[in-house]
């Protein structure tokens, strides 16, 4: 398979890695410094680029065919733009805020778990995220689907960051300590007993690994896609 990686930062780099190691082709790097290049030299693209660049890159793509694997997050913006080139051009495209296969099993635990709890009303939700100091964006687009996962099936209608006094939002504490690539926690507490499920991420391989499974498994196909089809969880 032949890769061109859309983005060339610490993730770009460990997905080089795991994908050279898989015995695939990296065929084209893009940077911010790059300013023309030929998008259909790869089979598929993987952008973990940066959220001034992102919709632009996946538009070129998806302009030449060009199926992509986006794990680039704050440019969501411009998502249904994406989405409507995407099925317009008849390309591939597969985003998530996190390919780790184990934080998208995480996913569906978090929601399994928000559906049992849904009519406790004594226990108080809260999340901690928590991540290195280069990481921009606060909360981690990883804590913001979890949330999501939880609003769908509470009476929770929106989440804030650090601090609330609405009892009708989830309140995420996100911390950013050197060294740490990830951990996700969610809270349950009541005044007799605390429930918590939490994933720790040791490394990058994770994401790496996750989103090469991800663009192994896109090539050939056409729609909008996410990992629950790439992990068969629907």
């Amino acid at each position: 398979m032949k890769i061109a990686l859309l983005g060339y930062g610490k993730m770009g780099k460990t997905i080089e890695q795991i994908a050279l190691q898989k015995g695939h082709e990296i065929v084209l790097i893009v940077d911010e410094n790059t300013k023309n290049y030929d998008i259909t030299l790869a089979d598929v693209a993987i952008d973990f680029s940066i959220p001034t660049v992102a919709f632009t890159n996946i538009s070129n793509c998806f302009n030449n065919n060009i199926p992509v694997v986006s794990g680039t997050t704050g440019w969501l913006d411009k998502f249904n733009e994406a989405i409507e080139l995407c099925n317009k051009k008849k390309s591939g495209f597969i985003y998530a805020s996190n390919f780790s296969l184990g934080v998208n099993i995480f996913f569906e635990l978090n929601e399994y778990l928000a559906k049992m709890m849904s009519n406790l009303s004594q226990y108080q939700i809260s999340m901690e995220e928590i991540h290195h100091t280069q990481k921009l964006d606060e909360p981690s687009g990883t804590a913001i689907t979890l949330a999501e996962g939880i609003i769908k099936h509470t009476n929770k209608n929106n989440w804030s960051l650090n601090v609330t006094n609405n009892e009708n939002e989830l309140p995420i504490v996100a911390k950013r300590i050197a060294g740490v690539p990830g951990t996700h926690s969610i809270e349950y507490k009541s005044n007799v007993d605390t429930i918590d499920i939490k994933h720790t991420a040791h490394n990058r391989d994770g994401f790496a690994l996750g989103a090469v499974i991800a663009a192994e498994w896109l090539v050939g196909k056409t729609g909008v896609f996410t990992m629950k089809d790439v992990l068969g969880l629907k």
